[in-house]
Parts: C-alpha cells; structure tokens; sequence
C-alpha cells in the first residue's frame, strides 16, 4: 500500500477511502483562478458497487491499494457466478454476474480478460477494448434507408442487441467496443 497524491488518481486504480476498497471510476483535475487545485473523483465500493463522487483536494495524500491483476480466461456462466480458469495452472476462479453490470453480454468462450485480486479475493475485471462477436440475426436492409449512416439493431451470439450498419447480415463477426457498446468495424476472422 502507497499514498498518492490526489491530484494523481486516475480511472481503474484502487484505493482506501473512509476505511474501505474502492475503484476510481473517474477523476477530473480542476484548478480554480483563486484557491488550491481540487481532484473530483467518482469512487465506486469494492464491496457494494454503490458509487459516490468525493472531491480532495489535490496535494491531499490517498492511500492506494496493493493489487495484483492476472489474465484469466473465460470458461462458462453458473447461475450468479462467472467461472474463469487460469491458463497457466487450470485453477477455476468464481466471479459474481453484479461484477460485470452490462457488459455480461460481451463474454465469449474462451475470451482472455484481466481480474483484479485482493489479498486473493476478485474486486474488479477489466475486459479487452474490443471484442469479436457473431451475427445471429439481423433485418434485412429497406431501400431509402441510407441518409446519415443508418444503423440497425442486429442480435450477436450472446443474446445483445448492438447497432451495426445496414450491410451487417446473419453470419458475420463484427468487432464490438466495450467501454461504449458500439460496432467499431467487420471482423476478417
């Protein structure tokens, strides 16, 4: 465990926050004409994915925690958790669905992710920036339907709908991003 000055947190790194973990989902650096520079931090609870904003002040010092992060492997949903194996020792690691939100939909066999432990236990997961997913349905194009990039909702393998382009047909793999939702291109995969 190290202090950080408040003015240095960034999204994604953990820290200890009236005695308990939690993840720092956003943070904006102001500095005001008069006054000291202030840090606004969005803080998300490791414990109970409640989220609260909290504003330091920017040399205020903030403790942030010792956390290891591995490359785990997707293996299958059971019931509430989410199983993941370790490639390297094949040990089976149980995930809670509350950790992923809405991004459960962007699980794919196999799909290589990073999870976040500490002191052995997972407090967060970082998924891949893009991931590639199957087409199982999508409406056919209508003619006129061409002003402004017109987009369709197509179905992907994992039951999302995702708005894609009008030449997306059942059958081919788009390239999805997974901070936003959106098709980013056609997968030549």
């Amino acid at each position: 465990m190290s202090n950080v000055k408040a003015g240095n947190l960034k999204k994604g790194i953990f820290i200890r926050f009236k005695y308990e973990p939690f993840e720092v989902t956003k943070a904006e650096f102001y500095a005001p004409g008069k006054g000291s520079a202030i840090c606004r931090a969005k803080l998300k609870s490791v414990k109970t994915g409640n989220t609260q904003e909290f504003t330091f002040k920017s040399n205020e010092d903030v403790e942030e925690l010792d956390v290891n992060a591995r490359e785990m492997q997707f293996s299958y949903l059971d019931g509430d958790d989410v199983v993941f194996m370790d490639p390297r020792t094949y040990d089976q690691v149980l995930v809670s669905r509350a950790m992923f939100e809405d991004k459960i939909g962007y699980l794919i066999p196999e799909l290589m992710m990073y999870l976040v432990f500490l002191d052995e236990k997972v407090i967060g997961v970082r998924f891949p920036q893009k991931v590639t997913l199957k087409v199982t349905h999508s409406d056919d194009a209508v003619a006129g339907d061409t002003v402004n990039a017109p987009k369709k909702p197509v179905t992907v393998e994992t039951g999302i709908e995702i708005q894609a382009p009008l030449f997306i047909k059942v059958g081919e793999s788009i390239i999805v991003d997974t901070t936003t939702g959106e098709y980013v291109s056609r997968s030549t995969v």
